[in-house]
C-alpha cells in the first residue's frame, strides 16, 4: 500500500495560500503543455503550401509530437522519481520552449518536425505535476489539486483550438509558436518561484535498456495506429509494425520483470487497482477524443449536406471552448465526490455522463447550441473521470513511484485517443456522401462514431466496476514519513 501522499495541514511550511499557488502554477503549466495538441490544427490543411512539401510528409508535424510524447511520458516520470520531479518538469518545459522556437523559425519541413517532436517531449508535465502535489500539498487540498491538474489536459486542448484559430486567422502562422514559447517561458519563471522540489526520490540508476525497449515498442505501435489509414491496415508496413510492437513489448516486459531497477515496475502495475484503472483510462481516452473529431467537422461541413452547419474553424473552436471551462469547474466537484464516495464511484459517474453526452449528440446535432450543450456534458464527464484517476493510482503505489505510475496512466489515455483517431478516421472515410464531386463524411458516419464513443464510455464504466473499494483513503490518512525522507532514501512500505 501507499506511503505518505500528502503533507498535513499543520506542517508549517505549506500554508494554504502557498498551496493554492502550487496548484495554480502547476495547472497553468499543464494547460500550456496541452495546448500543443491543438496548436497546429488551424494550419494543418495549409502546411503543404507553407512548408513546400507533400501533405503525406507534413502530416509528420502531428505524428512526431504524438510519438515523442508517448516515449517521453513514462521515461520522464521515472526520471522524476529518481532525480527530482520539479527538475524534470522544468526540463520538460524547456523542451517545449525550445521546440516552439524551432517551429517559429521554420519555413521548411525538417525543422518543423524536429520542433514538434521537442514539443512532444514536454508531455510528462501533467503526471509530474500530479506527483509533486502528492508530495507537497496538505491532505485536504490534494484531491482537488490533482483533479484540476489532471483535467488541465482537456482544458488546454479545448481552449487551445479557438485561440489558435484566432491567431492563425489574424497573424502570420509563426505567431502560434511564438505564443507557445512565451507561455512556456512564463511557466519557467513561475515554477521555481512557487513550486518546491520534492524530497521523495528513489535514486539509483536509470534503466536504459528498458527505456529503449519501451520507446521502440511504443513507436511501432502508435506509428501503425496513426499511419495505418494512409498505408492500408492490411499493408506490409502496418502489419509489420504491429508485429514488431508485440514482439518488442513482450521482450521488454520479460526484461523488466528480471531487472533490479526497472523503468516500469510491472508488479506494481499489475496490482488490481492500478491495472484496472489503466484499462479504464484507455476507454476514457477513446471516448474523450471522439468528441474532438466529430463536433468540429459537423460545425464546418457545408449546410448543403443537410446536417453540416457551415461554420468557420474559429466558431468551431468557440463551441468547444466551454467544455474546457466545464472540465475546470467540475474538478472540485469530482474531488468532493471522491472524498465522500471514493474515486471509483467518481470514475463510474463520469463515464456515464460521457455516454449520456454522446447519446444526446446522436439526437441533437442540427443547431450550434446543441453541440455546445453536448460538448459541455461530455466535458463534465471527462472532468469527473480525469479527476478520479490520479487518486486511484496514488492510492495503490508507493510515494517513490508516483511520477512513473501517473505517467503510465497518462500514456494509457494517449493510446486511447490514438486508437479513437484511427477508428473514427476509418469510419468517416468509408461512410461518405458525394457533394459536388467531393466525398464527405455522412451523417450516419458521424452517428456511428458517436455511438462508438458512447460504447467506449460504457466500457470504461464496466471496467471501473472491477476496481477495489475505497482503499485510496490511505492517501489522506497515512503519516507523512516518505514526504520527509532525504533525497535518495528508499520509501517506507
Amino acid at each position: 500500500m501507499s506511503d505518505a501522499v500528502a503533507r498535513p495541514a499543520d506542517a508549517g511550511d505549506d500554508a494554504p495560500p502557498s498551496s493554492k499557488a502550487v496548484v495554480a502554477v502547476l495547472a497553468f503549466a499543464g494547460i500550456v503543455v496541452s495546448l500543443m495538441q491543438t496548436l497546429v490544427i488551424p494550419i494543418v490543411p495549409d502546411l503543404p503550401r507553407l512548408l513546400d512539401a507533400p501533405a503525406s510528409d507534413t502530416a509528420w508535424a502531428v505524428t512526431a509530437t504524438l510519438l515523442a510524447a508517448a516515449v517521453a511520458t513514462p521515461v520522464v516520470g521515472r526520471l522524476g522519481d529518481m532525480f527530482g520531479k520539479r527538475r524534470m518538469l522544468l526540463i520538460s518545459v524547456v523542451m517545449l520552449v525550445t521546440g516552439s522556437v524551432v517551429c517559429a523559425l521554420s519555413d521548411v519541413l525538417v525543422p518543423m518536425i524536429v520542433g514538434r517532436a521537442l514539443q512532444g517531449l514536454a508531455a510528462g508535465v501533467v503526471p509530474l505535476g500530479i506527483s509533486i502535489m502528492r508530495d507537497e500539498l496538505p491532505a485536504e487540498r490534494l484531491a482537488g489539486g490533482t483533479a484540476l491538474m489532471s483535467a488541465s489536459l482537456g482544458v488546454g486542448g479545448a481552449l487551445g483550438l479557438p485561440t489558435a484559430a484566432l491567431i492563425a486567422d489574424n497573424f502570420d502562422w509563426h505567431v502560434l509558436f511564438w505564443a507557445s514559447a512565451a507561455m512556456g517561458v512564463i511557466a519557467l519563471v513561475l515554477v521555481p518561484a512557487f513550486v518546491p522540489e520534492s524530497k521523495v526520490r528513489t535514486g539509483g540508476r536509470f534503466d536504459l535498456v528498458g527505456g529503449i525497449g519501451m520507446a521502440v515498442g511504443l513507436v511501432c505501435l502508435l506509428l501503425a495506429i496513426s499511419k495505418g489509414g494512409d498505408w492500408g491496415w492490411t499493408g506490409g508496413p502496418t502489419l509489420g509494425l504491429f508485429a514488431a510492437a508485440v514482439l518488442v513489448l513482450l521482450a521488454w516486459g520479460w526484461y523488466e520483470l528480471r531487472t533490479e531497477a526497472p523503468l516500469v515496475d510491472l508488479r506494481t502495475t499489475a496490482r488490481r487497482q492500478v491495472l484496472v484503472t489503466n484499462l479504464a483510462s484507455v476507454a476514457v481516452g477513446f471516448s474523450m477524443f471522439a468528441m474532438s473529431l466529430v463536433l468540429p467537422q459537423l460545425l464546418q461541413l457545408p449546410t448543403r449536406t443537410g446536417y453540416g452547419l457551415g461554420r468557420s474553424l474559429l466558431t468551431a473552436g468557440l463551441v468547444m471552448a466551454p467544455s474546457g471551462l466545464v472540465m475546470m469547474a467540475t474538478a472540485p466537484v469530482s474531488a468532493a465526490v471522491s472524498k465522500a464516495k471514493g474515486p471509483k464511484v467518481t470514475l463510474m459517474i463520469g463515464a456515464l455522463i460521457v455516454a449520456c453526452g454522446y447519446g444526446l449528440n446522436i439526437t441533437l446535432m442540427s443547431e450550434v447550441w446543441h453541440l455546445v450543450m453536448v460538448s459541455c456534458v461530455i466535458g463534465a464527464g471527462i472532468g469527473f473521470t480525469y479527476g478520479s484517476m490520479p487518486a486511484l493510482i496514488m492510492g495503490a503505489v508507493p510515494a517513490s513511484e508516483t511520477a512513473a505510475a501517473n505517467s503510465l496512466n497518462t500514456l494509457m489515455r494517449s493510446i486511447g485517443t490514438s486508437v479513437a483517431s484511427a477508428v473514427a478516421g476509418v469510419i468517416l472515410a468509408q461512410m461518405t456522401i458525394d457533394l459536388g464531386g467531393y466525398a464527405l463524411p455522412s451523417e450516419d458516419g458521424f452517428k456511428t462514431v458517436m455511438a462508438i464513443g458512447a460504447g467506449a464510455a460504457l466500457l470504461a464504466f464496466a471496467i471501473a466496476a472491477f476496481i477495489p473499494g475505497r482503499r485510496t483513503e490511505v492517501a489522506a490518512t497515512t503519516p507523512p514519513l516518505a514526504a520527509e525522507s532525504p533525497a535518495g532514501a528508499p520509501s517506507v512500505n
